[in-house]
């Protein structure tokens, strides 16, 4: 087997005291390989001795997190057994929580979706309402899914911004009303027993498509088109967080000075040019449609958002014009993020993103790489993901997957 090892790959340590860090650097190596990986492979790939490659990996059969996946001959010698990650190893939970809907997943060891589950985000104001029935989906999920309590990592969950991750809270959504500093963090570790992770939907997102993705990790922005627009960004296999794990809010660049008058009071914002309410109030004014719904209201706009989409694919031209419209705006953010941060990849996705796609794959590519100012040094791809429109709750059980079994250098600091 020939291996080709990116400069984002772990490197284990043979200095005493450094199990735990050792044991994920040789889980995470196996889980970047699609084929699996010998012991010899393992000791190339790491740097570890071959004792401590064996020694670990013998623990790790022994809890059942990897397995023995045949034998494979690579030239003379006794063929090498190869070791995968065992996908019913461990399980992780996702949730996210959307003005419009909510989405529950469980994922097993290698990221696939075992179990899935959504409901309409409830039309009430009081989140412990919500709360109570997310935990009661929680636990009904696991139930259908016969998934073992004892191998349930934790739960992830998926929120707009902006959250406080420190304390576990939601802070103030914009289109979530009543989420005021809400600790959802603690509730439902309390309805559920679990440990509880809390980040941004636009991260987890980005985080989905570099566990789940298919595509790879490296440089890349992940365009979150929801009832907002957001954005998750990775550079060189880390995801940028800003100081307060809020980074990402795109919103307000401004993109077109004769767009729509934004709820900032600025003109031509990317959040209020491109969003879906947005969209169907310019198609009512352009004789598209005739109802705007209430914006508040996250399943009428999404119902008539459809109906746009649907009289654009069937040719109506006024229809195609304001998705055009969009996806130049768009675009416009995206070239920003790209030069900012040389980036090689732009990656849409989101409960809105099919409906877009058709539209905006033709028309931001092009546009992006006139403008992209590395465009003489590397390519920049324009990708759908392929997560589907749940990558906000796989994303968030990502994260309790990558949180268990990534490598984390700071856990080799004395005290840490």
């Amino acid at each position: 087997m020939t291996l080709s090892w990116g400069a984002s790959m772990r490197r284990g340590s043979n200095l005493p005291r450094v199990g735990d860090f050792n044991q994920a650097v040789i889980l995470d190596t196996i889980r970047r390989s699609a084929e699996g990986l010998s012991r010899v492979e393992l000791v190339e790939a790491t740097g570890l001795s071959s004792q401590t490659v064996t020694n670990i990996c013998r623990k790790l059969l022994g809890t059942g997190l990897i397995t023995e996946a045949g034998k494979q001959s690579s030239g003379p010698g006794k063929p090498r057994t190869i070791l995968r990650l065992q996908p019913a190893g461990r399980f992780a939970l996702g949730v996210h929580l959307d003005p419009a809907v909510l989405t529950f997943v469980i994922l097993d060891l290698v990221g696939n979706v075992v179990a899935h589950a959504q409901r309409p985000t409830p039309k009430v104001t009081d989140p412990d309402q919500v709360i109570a029935g997310m935990a009661e989906t929680l636990h009904q999920l696991v139930d259908e899914a016969d998934v073992p309590a004892d191998r349930l990592l934790g739960l992830g969950i998926a929120s707009p911004g902006p959250i406080d991750v420190v304390r576990g809270v939601v802070v103030d959504p914009p289109l979530l009303f009543g989420w005021r500093d809400v600790p959802l963090r603690a509730a439902l570790n309390e309805a559920t027993g679990l440990p509880v992770l809390l980040d941004k939907d636009v991260t987890a997102a980005a985080v989905a498509e570099m566990w789940a993705g298919g595509s790879g990790s490296g440089s890349f922005v992940f365009f979150y088109l929801g009832t907002g627009i957001g954005t998750g960004m990775v550079v060189r296999d880390s995801v940028l967080r800003g100081v307060s794990d809020n980074a990402g809010e795109i919103g307000h660049f401004l993109v077109d000075p004769t767009g729509p008058v934004c709820l900032c009071g600025r003109r031509g914002c990317v959040g209020g040019a491109a969003m879906p309410y947005r969209l169907v109030v310019e198609a009512v004014e352009a004789g598209v449609l005739d109802h705007v719904p209430n914006e508040e209201d996250a399943s009428e706009v999404d119902r008539w958002f459809t109906v746009l989409c649907e009289r654009a694919a069937a040719g109506d031209a006024r229809a195609v014009a304001i998705l055009d419209r969009s996806a130049v705006r768009v675009a416009k953010a995206a070239t920003d993020v790209v030069n900012l941060l040389d980036l090689d990849r732009v990656v849409f996705g989101g409960p809105f993103w099919s409906r877009l796609e058709q539209r905006y794959l033709q028309v931001i590519p092009p546009l992006l790489e006139a403008e992209a100012t590395m465009r003489n040094v590397h390519a920049v791809d324009v990708v759908g993901t392929s997560v589907g429109e749940d990558v906000g709750a796989i994303g968030a059980a990502c994260l309790v997957l990558d949180n268990s079994l990534s490598p984390r250098p700071s856990s080799l600091l004395i005290g840490s």
